[in-house]
């Protein structure tokens, strides 16, 4: 029998770029892991709120610097990965978080712009992300790729096609690439949230987030940012390395649930 190996379960010193790092799950993710000693480039199109993260992250002594992203230009996601890398010296983390709202009849005029502009936040994005970091994932010694998708990749709600569509490509981009990286080190995963609190989901009234959370949910509640942000943080550490090519809910039991 071999011998018990010690394996780390810390992310400090490491450097990890969130998407969508502004509000909700990004903000958390970015957070939990500035928390456990990781450098955080927090990003997103919103860049007022991407520097009020950041500026949270330095107020509690984490190590952040803000970057406004746009993950449906791809010149500025190959200037942004380039100038993250460059400030903290390298790049071990992509949490491809980045995600809108899109709720449109397939016989809508809207359709075509909807699902073109779903398409390329939700799911074009995340490759060519990852393409433009992938040069300094090879340098790293804990490489992770870590891309949030949706229950919606898993079952499917009406007028939600073009967001189901990105979010199950989210999912099978996930396999793909774990299985094409996998030889070099580099783990990828995929987390499917379900009902969480999120500004997407503060239109909804507390009355029916209750409702619909105790018809659907094993838990009979919403989740919150955090607890979906320490699942990405869990994928992420240098003791999850045999880990990839998972599609892993987080929803409170939504998906077990038939009745």
């Amino acid at each position: 029998m071999s011998d018990f190996k010690e394996l780390s379960r810390s992310v400090k010193g490491l450097t990890v770029l969130v998407t969508g790092a502004a509000s909700g799950m990004g903000r958390a993710t970015a957070r939990v892991f500035a928390s456990e000693g990781a450098s955080v480039a927090v990003t997103d199109h919103d860049e007022q709120g991407a520097y009020a993260v950041a500026k949270e992250i330095s107020a509690t002594g984490g190590a952040a610097k803000a970057w406004k992203l746009d993950v449906a230009d791809a010149g500025e996601i190959k200037r942004v990965v380039g100038d993250v890398a460059a400030h903290f010296g390298g790049l071990d983390v992509v949490v491809n978080n980045a995600g809108i709202s899109v709720r449109v009849a397939i016989d809508d005029e809207a359709y075509e712009d909807a699902w073109a502009r779903g398409i390329a936040v939700m799911l074009t994005a995340h490759p060519r992300i990852i393409r433009a970091a992938l040069p300094h994932l090879r340098r790293s010694k804990c490489a992770r790729i870590v891309n949030i998708a949706s229950t919606e990749a898993l079952g499917a709600t009406a007028l939600h096609s073009p967001y189901s569509a990105a979010k199950g490509g989210v999912a099978s981009l996930t396999r793909s690439l774990a299985v094409e990286l996998g030889r070099e080190g580099i783990t990828v995963n995929c987390i499917c949230p379900g009902p969480i609190r999120t500004a997407i989901t503060d239109r909804i009234s507390e009355e029916h987030k209750t409702i619909y959370a105790k018809r659907r949910t094993a838990l009979g509640r919403y989740g919150d940012p955090e607890e979906v942000a320490h699942m990405t943080l869990s994928l992420c550490l240098p003791a999850a390395s045999f880990l990839t090519g998972a599609v892993i809910p987080v929803d409170g039991g939504l998906m077990a649930r038939n009745a």
